[in-house]
């Protein structure tokens, strides 16, 4: 027949169940109260959105109100529908957050998430701002390595790397606050003679960066049939 049929991407029952207990919640959290806000008047302001089964301000020992509390709706949808109604608004001067109150594990996992979050966005600012050198002399320690440097610009971090018995692999890594200062740095300084031996100066490159570069010369080379190919050794940076 002519009729029309729409696919849809498969999405398995597990995943499905996944994505539907993260959006759905019953418990809902509510903080930067005022200190004279009180069970009953949560029940009041959030009673407005559906049957409440529990309404609480939470106090330390002496009493006192510490200023958040959590709202236990019988539906979930109800739960939804306080949550963006209420979320910034303003009571007694005071803009509330509103949100679904969270297991401490749930809160670990969101942490986590913003941490490695944050450390990849600054892994992805410095790109290009890392320095690799080799054939260092093994007189030059992290404080000349620095000075060195230094008048290409702001370096944030500087170090020679050495053996389990602290001796100089005559290589290191200079890391400066922006790419184009370490471009300034890498052009003055490749090549340049320091103590009889000239630099080898060039971008670090991060692990994942590193092994897809040998990825594809090791397919480039695939056809060519060679055999016991060793890839080249090449500078990374944690």
């Amino acid at each position: 027949n002519d009729k029309q049929v729409y696919v849809g991407h498969f999405i398995r029952k597990q995943e499905r169940d996944t994505v539907f207990n993260r959006t759905k919640f019953n418990n809902v959290y509510v903080k930067n109260l005022s200190e004279s806000t009180t069970d009953e008047d949560l029940r009041k302001f959030f009673g407005e959105y559906g049957t409440i089964t529990s309404a609480v301000v939470m106090r330390d020992v002496d009493g006192k109100s510490k200023c958040f509390g959590f709202v236990n709706f019988e539906s979930a949808d109800d739960a939804a529908r306080a949550v963006e109604a209420l979320n910034g608004k303003k009571f007694d001067d005071k803009e509330w957050y509103v949100g679904k109150a969270q297991k401490k594990s749930e809160r670990e996992q969101e942490l986590k998430g913003k941490f490695e979050q944050s450390m990849k966005e600054a892994a992805d600012k410095n790109q290009g701002a890392n320095l690799y050198i080799k054939n260092l002399d093994d007189s030059i320690d992290d404080e000349k390595l620095k000075e060195m440097f230094a008048e290409f610009g702001k370096i944030t971090s500087c170090k020679v790397m050495r053996d389990p018995s602290g001796i100089s692999k005559g290589s290191g890594f200079v890391a400066f606050s922006t790419p184009e200062e370490a471009s300034r740095a890498l052009a003055e300084m490749n090549g340049k003679i320091v103590i009889s031996k000239p630099l080898y100066v060039a971008l670090a490159q991060r692990k994942e960066e590193r092994r897809a570069r040998l990825q594809a010369q090791f397919l480039q080379m695939r056809p060519l049939a060679m055999p016991h190919s060793v890839a080249p050794r090449l500078p990374m940076y944690p």
